[in-house]
C-alpha cells in the first residue's frame, strides 16, 4: 500500500508472501539442479516499481538474474498461484480489484474485491473460490472462479466488526490475511484491526462460505497479522504486527484457536521501532522464519517436536523494512524483498535451518526492485 493508500484508509504497513523449506535441506543440491526456477516480484509504483518483475535462477551458479517488469501489472502486493499455473493477484488500491492471468501473464479478466486495500488472497484445494482479504474495508470478499475465464461476477462480501486499543491503526476492522483450513471447512481471516481470527464455514462443493464466527482473540493491541500452519499438528503460529511476538495457537475441528504460547520477534533488550511483518514454516515442520521491519531482520525458530517454537537466530534481512520472503528449499536460499530500500537480497538456508549471507560477502547477493511488495514462485 503506498503512502497515499495508507492515508485513505487508517495508517498500515503491509506483506504479502509465499514461502515453503524444509526436507529438501538435507538432500544434495544435484538432485534438482536440472530445475528451473523462476520467480515474480509484485511492485508499488508510489515507491519507484514499475510493475509486475520477472527473476530467473541459474543453478550452477547459485544466481537470480532480473528481467524487466511487466509495467500493466501495477500495485500487485500479494498474488496466489493455482495448480494449473494461474495467477490471482490484487491490485491494492482504494477501490479493489483482482484480476486472474494465464501463460505469459496474459490477462483473463478481472473483478472487484468487495473492498478497499486488498491485501492477501486464497484459493482453495479445488481450485474454483477464491477468498480476499481487504484492509481498508475491514472485508472478506469470496468469489466463484471460472476454469476458462479466470475471476467470474462480483464477490459476496463479509464485513468484520471490531477494534483496538491502538487509535491509529485499530480504529476498526482491518483484515489481514486469509487461509482455507487443511480439511477445507473454515475459512479463517486474520483482522489486525479488531484483535481477533474469525472462522467461515465453508462448503467446497456448494461454493459457499457462511457467516463468520469468532475464533481466537489476540491479546489487545497485538495487531495479529499473518497465520501459517505446521503441515503435520494441528498447531498454526500467527505473527502480530503491533506487539511483535509470535503466537502459537492449537488448533481445533471446530475451527476454533486456543493460544499455547508467546514470544518475542525481536532480541531481547531491542527498544527501537519495529513491525513483525511475514512468517513462513518449512516443509518438513522443523523450521519457521519470521521478518522484523525496522529491526531489519529475519527470526528463525526452531520447531520442537511438540510444534513449540524456540529462536535459534537473527539475521539481518539485507535491506530496510523486509516485508515479504520466500523460501526456495531445493535451492536453498530465501530471497527477502526489502520494500523501503527497494532490494531483494538472497540469503543461503544451511543444513541446520539457520541463515547465512546478508553481508557483502561471496555468499550474497543483492537485486534493485524499486518497492518490493511481493515475490512469489512462478
Amino acid at each position: 500500500m503506498t503512502d497515499g493508500t495508507m492515508a485513505a484508509m487508517t495508517r498500515r504497513t503491509t506483506l504479502g508472501g509465499l514461502g515453503g523449506l524444509a526436507a529438501g535441506l538435507l538432500l544434495p543440491g544435484r538432485a534438482t539442479a536440472a530445475r528451473v526456477r523462476r520467480m515474480v516480484a509484485g511492485t508499488y509504483t508510489a515507491e519507484g516499481g514499475e510493475g509486475l518483475y520477472r527473476l530467473a535462477h541459474d543453478a550452477g551458479t547459485g544466481r537470480w538474474t532480473l528481467a524487466p517488469a511487466i509495467r500493466t501489472i501495477a500495485d500487485a502486493s500479494f498474488a496466489v498461484r493455482d495448480r494449473r499455473g494461474r495467477w490471482y493477484a490484487v491490485a491494492e488500491s482504494d477501490d479493489g480489484m483482482v484480476a486472474a492471468y494465464g501463460p505469459g501473464w496474459q490477462r483473463l479478466g478481472d473483478a472487484p474485491s468487495g473492498g478497499g486495500g486488498p491485501c492477501h488472497l486464497a484459493i482453495d484445494r479445488a481450485g474454483r473460490c477464491l477468498a480476499v482479504a481487504n484492509y481498508g474495508g475491514g472485508s472478506v470478499g469470496f468469489l466463484s472462479l471460472d476454469r476458462r475465464e479466470g475471476v467470474a461476477g462480483r464477490p459476496t462480501v463479509f464485513r468484520h466488526e471490531g477494534s483496538g486499543p491502538d487509535g491509529d491503526r485499530q480504529a476498526g476492522p482491518h483484515a489481514h490475511w486469509v487461509g482455507f483450513s487443511p480439511d477445507q471447512r473454515w475459512l479463517h481471516a486474520v483482522d489486525l484491526g479488531a484483535d481477533a481470527i474469525f472462522a467461515y464455514p465453508f462448503d467446497p462443493r456448494a461454493r459457499v462460505l457462511a457467516l463468520p464466527q469468532p475464533a481466537w482473540r489476540a491479546p489487545a493491541g497485538a495487531g495479529p497479522r499473518h497465520l501459517a500452519r505446521h503441515p503435520r499438528l494441528p498447531v498454526a503460529y500467527v505473527v502480530c504486527e503491533l506487539s511483535n511476538q509470535l503466537i502459537t495457537l492449537d488448533a481445533g475441528m471446530d475451527g476454533r484457536f486456543a493460544t499455547r504460547s508467546t514470544v518475542s520477534t525481536l532480541p531481547p533488550g531491542f527498544s527501537g521501532a519495529s513491525q513483525a511483518a511475514h512468517i513462513a514454516v518449512d516443509r518438513a515442520g522443523q523450521r519457521l522464519y519470521v521478518s522484523n521491519r525496522g529491526h531489519d531482520s529475519i527470526a528463525v525458530f526452531v520447531i520442537e517436536p511438540t510444534g513449540e517454537p524456540r529462536l535459534a537466530q537473527h539475521i539481518g534481512s539485507g535491506g530496510h523494512w523486509p516485508r515479504i520472503f520466500v523460501l526456495v528449499e531445493d535451492a536453498r536460499q530465501m530471497l527477502v524483498g526489502n520494500e523501503r530500500s527497494g532490494t531483494i537480497t538472497v540469503l543461503g538456508i544451511e543444513r541446520d535451518g539457520t541463515l547465512s549471507g546478508s553481508g557483502s560477502g561471496s555468499g550474497s547477493q543483492q537485486l534493485t526492485v524499486p518497492g518490493v511488495a511481493f515475490l512469489g514462485l512462478d
